[in-house]
This record gives structure tokens, sequence and C-alpha cells, in this order.
């Protein structure tokens, strides 16, 4: 029988609904949405899993344990009662990471070597030996979340952040981040139904994103390695399965394009759709937006103009009247997403949204706005049974302000309130017992995925696994290197050749 064990989700502000939805498509259970986190159960193989399919979680952690601290010293007392050697063996390495919502603990850093002391004494007691402590490339990364006096301790099964895919060969300035790309494209409910364009596509994220959720493949495809990897109870056979499984993946029949008037970000587009062997279904070309005609299909926008804050234009006021009048006069019938952070931006575009969502791009609040184009007055597409705002837009807008019981419009958040730090404050767990390793599953044949010979990956470190490589690449080779010699010869990888 499997085990089932309490985990969490981390995602960015505004992102917890569509992560939520993902995780019930995935099959978890007890699905519950916190603040940047979305709590839930599942076995060994939904860790696995969440980690490589979810588009929208930035880590996934597995608690171990919850306690009340009130000073450094008890958070040292407790760490020391859970038993080390079950995650620690000889020469192995950990790394501690804190979040601190405290009047008791000040400094989340000192939480952090607390953790670590009790660790290294307990094991020192224990075996006579030292665990060393690696930043960069730990065997074990722990991560501890502190709220008043309520502190959980977790293991991080994903290691580096889940934003960084593995395609991104290449960056302009400002690049949108990989998840939020993917949580904004899912919000506008598109799946590969139209033909998608960005028109000012810079590196080409949501390009990317989207031809991932068009194909509904997992976007873990092109990394190199999970924490989980590295943990003691790791089932290789059973992720290997997971990660030749593409039975799931869909046929897309229409096309994704991307103009931005840069031609360097146009170069660095195309660089990073050959890499993900996307170069089929993406097309990125230069153009500026004000030479933006009528599609002859139908389509969704989805774009991230510039806010005036990292990226500045010669007339940014301008950009947005512009924006607003090719997607009058040269978008008809078609639905425009646009994200962006000004509200005088906003108003310069001079359409009226059918929906407001409140979103963070790194510490700036903006808005996901969509305007639904049509041809003639409103009065009359609504009498030609034309719908505006669906039930559920109505619902979405009816919560759209839910952020601004803290903040106003337009406001960053503090340095402590980053993004890219989970909360998780005043949220109850379901008590789970320990990780225990259960034996591994009888996977069926599976072929190695190959990459695009384009993939430039990093060298294998001595830490890092080949299972999944055959026999003669073995020894050092890069992980997308490998052919695959059975009845999968997976076509999205040999499509990018040069």
């Amino acid at each position: 029988m499997n085990q089932n064990f309490e985990l969490i989700a981390k995602t960015f502000m505004g992102l917890e609904p569509v992560l939520a939805k993902e995780l019930t498509q995935l099959g978890a259970n007890d699905v519950q949405i916190g603040r940047r986190m979305v709590s839930f159960t599942g076995d060994k193989e939904l860790l696995y899993r969440a980690n490589f399919q979810l588009h929208t979680a930035i880590k996934i952690l597995k608690p171990i344990s919850h306690f009340k601290a009130h000073c450094a010293d008890d958070v040292y007392e407790e760490i020391k009662k859970i038993d080390w050697t079950t995650y620690l063996g000889d020469d192995r390495t950990f790394a501690v990471d804190s979040v601190v919502f405290s009047e008791d603990f000040r400094h989340s850093k000192f939480v952090s070597y607390k953790v670590k002391d009790a660790i290294v004494d307990q094991l020192r007691e224990r075996t006579g030996k030292r665990p060393n402590i690696s930043v960069s490339n730990p065997d074990l990364r722990l991560h501890i979340h502190i709220a008043e006096d309520n502190c959980t301790l977790c293991l991080d099964s994903s290691g580096e952040s889940l934003h960084r895919r593995g395609y991104r060969q290449e960056s302009v300035e400002a690049p949108i981040n990989e998840v939020l790309a993917a949580g904004i494209i899912l919000m506008t409910g598109w799946q590969g139904d139209t033909d998608f364009i960005d028109p000012m596509c810079g590196s080409g994220t949501f390009l990317i994103e989207a031809a991932l959720i068009a194909r509904n493949m997992a976007p873990g495809l092109f990394r190199k390695e999970y924490a989980f990897e590295k943990w003691p109870d790791f089932d290789a056979d059973l992720f290997d399965e997971i990660y030749n499984d593409d039975s799931q993946e869909r046929e897309f029949k229409h096309h994704i394009y991307g103009y931005d008037i840069d031609f360097k970000a146009v170069n660095t587009a195309r660089q990073n759709v050959k890499a993900a062997g996307l170069s089929d279904c993406i097309t990125v070309e230069q153009q500026d937006f004000k030479d933006f005609v009528q599609p002859k299909e139908k389509a969704v926008i989805v774009t991230n103009p510039p806010y005036g804050e990292r990226i500045s234009t010669p007339n940014l006021l301008e950009t947005y009247r512009m924006i607003g009048e090719r997607l009058k006069h040269q978008f008809m019938g078609n639905d425009a997403w646009i994200i962006s952070y000004r509200e005088e931006c906003f108003e310069q575009i001079g359409l009226k949204p059918s929906i407001k969502i409140p979103l963070y791009n790194g510490s700036l609040e903006c808005e996901l706005r969509k305007y639904q184009m049509f041809d003639g007055k409103m009065k009359q597409f609504r009498s030609e049974g034309g719908i505006v705002k669906t039930e559920d837009e109505k619902r979405q807008m009816a919560q759209s302000h839910r952020f601004k019981k803290e903040r106003e419009f337009k406001q960053r958040l503090t340095e402590q309130e980053e993004n890219e730090e989970g909360d998780i404050r005043s949220f109850t767990f379901h008590r789970h017992e320990l990780m225990e390793p259960r034996k591994p599953r009888i996977s069926r044949d599976s072929n190695e995925r190959k990459a695009p010979k384009s993939f430039k990956d990093s060298k294998d470190s001595k830490s890092q696994r080949d299972y999944r490589k055959p026999k003669e690449n073995r020894g050092g080779h890069e992980r997308f290197d490998r052919q695959g010699s059975g009845k999968r010869n997976n076509k999205r990888f040999n499509r990018d050749e040069d």
C-alpha cells in the first residue's frame, strides 16, 4: 500500500488557485490553498510528478516536523530530537534555509545556524563524524518556516527553483519568470485551441510556456536534476517511468507567433525555442507592434509590455496608446491579455477590460487585464448574444481587490516579503510519519527521451545520477545526450538539428 504524507507546493502570490487546480488534476488529495502555497497529501509518485509536471510551482516541500519554539534554544532542542542518521549518512552534505515571521526570531540566518548546529552536534555524538555544509550542491536541502511560535521543518525535494526549467540559453533584460508566465497562460483558459501571439516576446518565455501547455508536455523535461534524487529512499525506477511517460502529451494543431522590435531579443527567443525543441510550432520574427495586422486565424494575445521600471522606453505612455490602437483596429473577434504595473499605462490603452487579476511580477504589484475585442459598440455586441464577462470571470472580479487590503495598487513588496519567499504562516498542517523507503515499482520498458542536439547543458557532476542514460552513454556524458533505443523515438527532440 502506498504511503501518503503531507506536502507543500510554493508559488507566487496570485497563482495559488491555478496551482491548486493543477494539483487536483494531478491526483493530489486534501488540497488546501494558503498564502503563496498550496498544501496537499500524496505518495512518493505524486511528489515526483509534482516536481516534474507542475507548471506553477516553484518548490515542493515535504514537512517532517512541526513544533512550538519561543527561542533559538527551543529550535535547537526540537531539531535534535529527530534521528538525522535517517537522512544523512557518511560524507553527505546538507544546507538549511529559513523563512521567519516572528517577534521572537528576528534573524532568519540565525535560525538556520541553530538548525545546522543541532544536526551537526547530534551526528557527531552518535557517529563521531561531523557532516559538512554545502551551500551550492548539498545532498540534503532543509527548509524551516517559523510563524510566531509555530515551526515547520521540511525536506526540500526540488533543489533549485522549479522556474529554472533548463531551456533558457540566453536572456534579455527583465525577462518574465517562467512560473508566472505559465500561470498567466493557464489563467486565460487557453489550452492550444487557437493560435497564440506575443507581440512583445522578449526572450520567448510566454511562447515556450504556451507550447508546453498546448502539448501537455512536462516543464521538467529539460531539468538536469532534483533534490529528491539524492534522498536515501529515492526510487530511480519509479522516476525513470515517470520521466519517460509521454502518454498524456497531445498534438498541437495551431501555431504560436512571437514578435519583437529588438533583433537581439528575436535571436535570443529563437535560441531558447530551439533549445526546447519547439521550432516546429513557434515562429519568432522581428516586428514593431505598431505594424501588427489582423491575424488570419483566431488567436489570443498574451504579452508583458515594458513598465518603465527596469526597462525604459522613449515614450512609455505613447507605447500603451499604440497597443490600444492596434488591438482596437487589428484584433477584432479575439481576446488580448496584458500584464502591467502602472495604472496610467493601462489608462492609455483606452479599452475597457472585462477582467482584472492582481499578480506580483517580482516585487511589483501588477494587474493582468483581459480585453475582449469585438466590432461595434458593446450594447450591440450584447444584443447579438455576445458575452463580455463569463460567470467565472465575474467571480474572479469580485475577488480582484483581495491584495488591496494591505497595499495600494503599484506598491512594491518589502525586501522581506519578496515574492520568491514562501509565506505559509497561520496554516494548520496535517500530521504524518517520517519518510520511509518503500519497495520500488516494477517499471515497464522505457526509452530514453532524446533532447535536441542544440541543447547545451553543463557536464554531469560526480553527484548527479546517470540512471536514465543508455549503457553506452554512461560515464560523464550530458544528461540529454541519450539517443533512445526502444519503441519511443521522441519526435519532439529531433526537429531542431542543424
